[in-house]
Parts: structure tokens; C-alpha cells; sequence
């Protein structure tokens, strides 16, 4: 008895799988975690053999810090396009704090945590990682040189603000996982502050962004 040929299933163009491969890894990370990416767990989460994740990643310490990459830097265009609408500096400090401290955020601040861990070891990730609060960096300083340049904020150094500015949200957002206060509370004790730092009167970022 004849048998009809076997037909082979399709190949996928090797672009194409990277990209199956970077949003598995991507989808898994925001799921469950930074510490969850492994070739294993891509390949299952693809459809796909270790092996053939192995033959398109350059190693497991690159697949994680790439797979970071993408989630952070997805974030970061995110916000800047919010900030970009809205019509003062004051507006836009305002939306910046509300939007990142809100707890909507919280699987981006998993895999921030969990990177600022895993990044003592695996070099590659702690270079990504230090490039990546770099832009954060470069996005809050951006709009706290415009309010000072427009009169809006008092402040000397614009960089020192960013970077002081960076560090409490991430604190803040670090502690939020294990529940520590609310987010209501947390966006007021840094919003005032923040208006400390910058001679803002008390409740000036929070109507500013809520208008």
C-alpha cells in the first residue's frame, strides 16, 4: 500500500524566531518574574526545544539581560509618550509620579528587583541594568531642566533632583511588593517631598496631573 510523502512543517525565517523567542521570554518575565527566564521555560513558553533556543540565544546570562531590556525599555517609551502630552513641566512630573506609583506597574518592578539581584553575578545584566536607570535618569532630568528653565521649579543641580528623584521611586516601588502602605500613600509621601525639593506649593503635582 502506497503511502502519501510526509510533508515537512514549514521553516520559520530566522528573524522570525528570534522575535517568537525575545516575546516568550519577554511574556515570561512579566509573569513571573526575571528569575524565571531560562532556556527551559523560553522553550516550553515557545512551543519550541531548549536546543533551539540555545542555538539563537548567545548565552543565558545575554537571554536574561536582553529579555530586561525589552521590558524596561518597552516602559520607558511608554512614559515619555504619556509626558509628552501633557502641558507643563509640572503636569508632567505630576503624570510621571502617578503613573509609576500607582501599582499598575508592579510585574515591571518585579523584574527591576529582581534584576538589581541577579545582576551582582551575571555582568552582562548589571550593564543593561545600569544602562537602563541611565535613561530613567535622562527622562526625569529632562522634564525637572524644563521646569527650572520656565521658572516653575527651584532647584541648582536638575541631575541631582533626577537621580534623588529615581532612587526614592524605586524604594518606594520595591516596597509597595510587599505591601507596605498604600498606593495612595505612597504617591503623596513622595509628591511632597518632591515638592520640597523643588519649591512647588503642597498639592501643586497632584492637581497639575489630575488636570
Amino acid at each position: 500500500m502506497s503511502r502519501s510523502p510526509r510533508t515537512r512543517a514549514p521553516r520559520t525565517a530566522p528573524g522570525e524566531r528570534r522575535a517568537q523567542l525575545a516575546e516568550a521570554a519577554r511574556s515570561l518575565a512579566l509573569d513571573e518574574g526575571l528569575a524565571a527566564v531560562t532556556m527551559r521555560a523560553v522553550a516550553a513558553r515557545a512551543g519550541v526545544t531548549p536546543a533551539l533556543v540555545a542555538h539563537y540565544a548567545d548565552g543565558m546570562d545575554e537571554l536574561v539581560a536582553e529579555t530586561f531590556g525589552t521590558v524596561v525599555r518597552a516602559e520607558i517609551d511608554e512614559v515619555v509618550t504619556m509626558l509628552a502630552a501633557q502641558p507643563t513641566p509640572v503636569a508632567r512630573l505630576g503624570t510621571l509620579l502617578r503613573t509609576l506609583l500607582d501599582g499598575g506597574r508592579d510585574d515591571v518592578t518585579v523584574v527591576w528587583v529582581e534584576a538589581w539581584a541577579l545582576g551582582r553575578r551575571n555582568e552582562p545584566l548589571g550593564e543593561r541594568v545600569r544602562t537602563e536607570m541611565d535613561a530613567w535618569q535622562a527622562v526625569i532630568h529632562d522634564v525637572v531642566d524644563e521646569g527650572i528653565a520656565e521658572g516653575s521649579f527651584h532647584a541648582d543641580d536638575a541631575a541631582s533632583v533626577a537621580w534623588q528623584l529615581l532612587g526614592m521611586i524605586d524604594g518606594l516601588n520595591a516596597q509597595a511588593l510587599v505591601r507596605w502602605r498604600d498606593a495612595g500613600a505612597r504617591g503623596s509621601l513622595i509628591a511632597h517631598a518632591v515638592e520640597g525639593m523643588l519649591g512647588l506649593p503642597r498639592g501643586a503635582l497632584a492637581e497639575a496631573s489630575a488636570a
